[in-house]
């Protein structure tokens, strides 16, 4: 069994799109019949564009928290601000490096050595996920899990696939653009950067 491409140059007419589809035709005698199933192949130039847009933004996302949750964390910070309007400003830096060794003991207690991890795979998922393409599983305990639908080329068509980028543009727009940057260049830059994408 052969795999071929072919190109369509005219309203009934296909021919060989590579050299070895051409050989390939050339073995088959004048009138004789083949059987063949069509797929539609994606543009791979934008299937890759794709997945530099997902690199820029996996570049901006570094893992953080996870042992301490970001509320925890905010009471915490605001009993060190109340001590230090207590007791005075003077205390305000020994008692914020005292907060933060806290959370920190607290959070090797809560994980022992687990590190948090930055993986692409996971990062893909996630933009996936926030982009609307995902099956939703409930389990027997009643809990729900999302899980990211597949873009790989055979499980998506042309029209899917270009939803998909559109609202995945959209997701790392907001995730990279809504953060804090060093200077206004810096989001200048970001910003033309993730334009090159959206056209």
């Amino acid at each position: 069994m052969a795999q071929i491409q072919l190109q369509k140059i005219g309203p009934a007419i296909l021919t060989p799109a590579t050299p070895e589809a051409s050989e390939f035709l050339q073995r088959i005698r004048l009138g004789e019949w083949i059987h063949a199933d069509f797929k539609r192949v994606r543009n791979y130039k934008f299937h890759k564009r794709f997945f530099k847009l997902l690199q820029l933004g996996f570049e901006y996302w570094n893992p953080t928290g996870g042992a301490i949750l970001l509320e925890e964390r905010k009471l915490v910070n605001g009993f060190v601000d109340y001590l230090c309007r207590q007791v005075g400003q003077q205390h305000s830096v020994a008692l914020a490096d005292a907060a933060e060794q806290y959370l920190a003991d607290a959070a090797h207690v809560r994980t022992g050595d687990l590190a948090l991890l930055k993986s692409f795979d996971a990062y893909r998922e996630w933009v996936t996920i926030q982009a609307g393409y995902y099956t939703e599983h409930l389990y027997p305990d009643g809990s729900r899990n999302r899980r990211a639908k597949s873009i790989s080329f055979a499980n998506m068509d042309d029209i899917e696939f270009h939803q998909l980028y559109k609202s995945a543009m959209n997701v790392l727009w907001n995730f990279i653009l809504f953060r804090s940057f060093k200077s206004q260049e810096e989001v200048e830059n970001v910003a033309a950067q993730l334009l090159e994408y959206a056209a």
